[in-house]
């Protein structure tokens, strides 16, 4: 199985959460890709491209994404047979983007810190309460870089449930 990573709007394919993500899911067995979009600023055009990364994909997969790229994932889940969609502080609800509901129920886990003031924590929750997933609300930031272990755990965690797949 692969795990395709989604990076936020001002980061990069292979930032220091991203890389530290999948470091664990390379223990786990897991191969990994991380999509680089810093050539396109608008949301929905990275959903297609996205899109087009996984309508050749030959394994089964996992979606991970990072604000922006949470809301990638999340959007091209709605259009691919992902096995599971792990968010971290997803640009859900946002001003601007094209996509507003969000129907995925595939197996949705989402983290985000209380402390984040680029992306309202209530959006977050708000998802989680339409789509009845898991949510783990933790202390940090937007960039949720002063509880990266705490997010390692609970990646482990989430890649293990799906490890019997493996």
């Amino acid at each position: 199985m692969k795990v395709y990573f989604s990076h936020g709007k001002e980061s990069g394919p292979w930032g220091s959460k991203i890389t530290r993500l999948a470091n664990v899911a390379k223990a786990q067995g897991y191969s990994v890709d991380s999509i680089d979009y810093s050539d396109i600023l608008d949301p929905d055009l990275r959903v297609e491209r996205l899109i087009s990364v996984l309508e050749n994909a030959e394994d089964e997969f996992l979606l991970v994404g990072s604000s922006m790229g949470g809301y990638v994932s999340l959007v091209a889940s709605e259009q691919v047979i992902a096995k599971g969609v792990f968010l971290l502080a997803p640009a859900l609800f946002m001003q601007g983007y094209k996509k507003q509901s969000y129907s995925n129920e595939t197996n949705v886990e989402i983290v985000h810190g209380w402390s984040d003031d680029i992306i309202p924590v209530e959006n977050s929750i708000k998802q989680a309460k339409i789509i009845d997933c898991s949510l783990h609300l933790i202390s940090g930031d937007h960039r949720l870089n002063s509880s990266i272990k705490t997010v390692e755990q609970l990646f482990l965690k989430f890649l293990k449930s799906h490890n019997k797949i493996l």
